[in-house]
């Protein structure tokens, strides 16, 4: 998904800063000294310790041991917080994401399909984005995201002519639920200069009415980029309700660190402001966009230093290789299992020429970026790998560890080769649940499907992997990434592949500390150990005693460099 120029036009006035000091400079403190005793303390060391107690000092974890260990610790000026049998466990780290995206409910119409929400059929999602458009001004954008066309009684995308019975008035655009598409009606459209004679851009492509060359409104991959980057600018107030509310929600998730994978300067400098003022008191990691930084990568103008603080990380550069498998945009090594529009030899299509891609890994690997591809069919994946490899002959280096993101058809000889590469995946594997039943069904057939976000296969070459939500494709929902490693069980009841599923232990580690190794941050955060970031969690329950119950499990506390963010009452 793109976040170009995310609701920063004029990036922050003066007068709104000044609100935004005023009513976030108060942000909490740690105590001094804190203990939390009788509990279950998942501390995720190497060796996947369980202590009891657990001790922190400011901003600092001091000790972990027995109850009887920490409160011995304990003076008059201790706080202290009994567990009652209840997890600790390190804060959730959002191994890929793109927030502050979940905030999007606050601005945009939400036409998301069970299980995530309630639209069932077309009449559903027209009704949702009249009701946005009757809120919005004349002139102004109107967009929704989310919808499944899979999902919906008709089993279509919505059309320009339905948008355009809508309103004439505003622009809309409607994302889907994989993010790679959306659909305008005729004033968007024409806003971004897209009409019948218009081609298809390399790695995109522009539906058409039936018959003609006249577009229906769908917008597939680099065809939507343009319209993304005219629908995201809003003002400063509705700015601040985004992030604010992502924020809240990943707070009340659990969640300490944040990703944004695919940022562009504007956006970069927007989180950067809001996590300055304390609007966001989760730790941030950013993906910057190779495409919208360009040139600067190269040539000495771009310095992710000028952001940096003990909250705000400016990570690996990010590409996009291919797109989506639900959206048929994945590139696979053969079709796919339904044919696309009729077409039985339809197998996708790359974002990025396959020259082009080595190109653009081998000047930025040369540069000595770390990188994070996004890859999900298999045929892309084989791509990524081959245009690494070339990289890394040409200019050796000797932990590059690039990150594949979603790697979901990696097939097992792909998963040998990241080994061999050291490239890391960070794997979605909740699509298992959310998608499962119709990638068996429509989309990759029994078999592919069965080994999707093969993560008992990186096990077994020896391949460290994450686990994420790339919400707000999905929610942010952590104990969920979790829960579908350990089971992959589909919303139908099935279990999508048996032999790729993973211990408990293992898969509270790829939402953990793989997650903060895969960016370079696990010296500091993502284990419980005596003098990282006290980042924690606290759960409503004991995790360890009924896994398969831990979708059930409640937020009771979370914790960032000690400080209370959240707290369930």
């Amino acid at each position: 998904m793109n976040w170009k120029s995310l609701f920063f036009t004029v990036l922050f006035l003066l007068a709104g800063v000044a609100v935004l000091v005023a009513l976030t400079l108060r942000g909490p403190a740690p105590p001094a000294h804190r203990v939390y005793v009788n509990g279950s303390v998942l501390v995720m060391d190497e060796a996947n310790t369980v202590a009891q107690a657990l001790s922190t000092r400011g901003e600092r974890i001091d000790e972990v041991g027995s109850t009887e260990q920490i409160m011995a610790l304990v003076t008059d000026d201790t706080e202290v917080v009994d567990l009652h049998g209840r997890t600790l466990l390190p804060g959730f780290i959002d191994a890929h994401g793109h927030f502050p995206g979940s905030g999007l409910r606050v601005l945009s119409a939400d036409l998301n399909s069970p299980p995530i929400g309630d639209k069932k059929e077309m009449a559903d999602v027209l009704a949702a984005i009249s009701a946005q458009a009757a809120e919005t001004e004349p002139g102004d954008w109107v967009t929704g995201f989310g919808y499944d066309d899979t999902l919906l009684a008709e089993k279509r995308h919505p059309t320009r002519a339905e948008l355009d019975a809508i309103s004439t008035e505003h622009p809309i655009a409607v994302l889907h639920v994989s993010g790679h598409m959306l659909v305008a009606n005729s004033a968007a459209l024409k806003i971004v200069g897209i009409d019948a004679s218009t081609p298809d851009p390399e790695g995109g492509v522009i539906g058409r009415r039936s018959g003609t060359m006249e577009p229906n409104g769908l917008l597939e991959e680099n065809a939507r980029i343009t319209m993304l980057d005219q629908v995201q600018s809003a003002s400063v107030v509705d700015a601040y309700r985004l992030f604010k509310s992502a924020a809240d929600e990943y707070a009340r998730m659990g969640v300490t660190t944040a990703q944004s994978g695919g940022v562009a300067p504007e956006l970069a400098s927007g989180l950067s402001w809001f996590s300055r003022l304390g609007v966001v008191p989760q730790r941030l990691v950013l993906f910057p966009w190779e495409r919208d930084y360009g040139e600067d990568l190269l040539n000495g103008d771009y310095d992710p230093a000028q952001h940096t603080t003990d909250k705000f990380y400016v990570g690996p550069v990010k590409l996009v290789a291919d797109g989506s498998i639900q959206g048929y945009t994945g590139y696979l090594s053969e079709p796919y299992f339904k044919p696309y529009h009729g077409d039985k030899d339809y197998r996708g299509y790359p974002s990025i020429d396959r020259d082009e891609l080595f190109e653009q890994v081998a000047a930025l690997h040369k540069a000595g970026y770390q990188l994070a591809i996004h890859g999900n069919g298999d045929a892309s994946i084989e791509d990524i790998l081959d245009a690494f490899e070339a990289a890394q002959a040409s200019h050796p280096r000797e932990d590059p560890r690039m990150i594949l993101i979603h790697g979901q058809m990696a097939r097992e000889d792909q998963i040998a080769r990241m080994a061999a590469l050291g490239v890391t995946p960070s794997f979605f594997t909740a699509h298992t649940w959310y998608w499962g039943d119709r990638h068996r069904d429509i989309f990759i057939g029994p078999q592919r499907a069965e080994n999707i976000s093969p993560s008992r296969w990186a096990q077994k070459y020896g391949v460290r992997f994450s686990s994420h939500l790339d919400t707000p494709v999905t929610p942010m929902q952590p104990l969920q990434a979790v829960w579908s490693l350990v089971y992959r069980q589909t919303v139908g009841g099935d279990v999508l592949g048996p032999d790729q599923r993973i211990g408990i232990m293992d898969a509270l580690r790829a939402v953990t500390i793989d997650a903060a190794w895969q960016v370079f941050q696990d010296e500091n955060r993502g284990s419980l150990e005596p003098g990282k970031l006290a980042d924690l969690v606290v759960l409503s329950g004991d995790l360890l005693r009924d896994p398969f119950t831990m979708r059930e499990l409640q937020v009771d506390l979370t914790v960032i460099g000690g400080a209370t963010v959240y707290e369930r009452r």
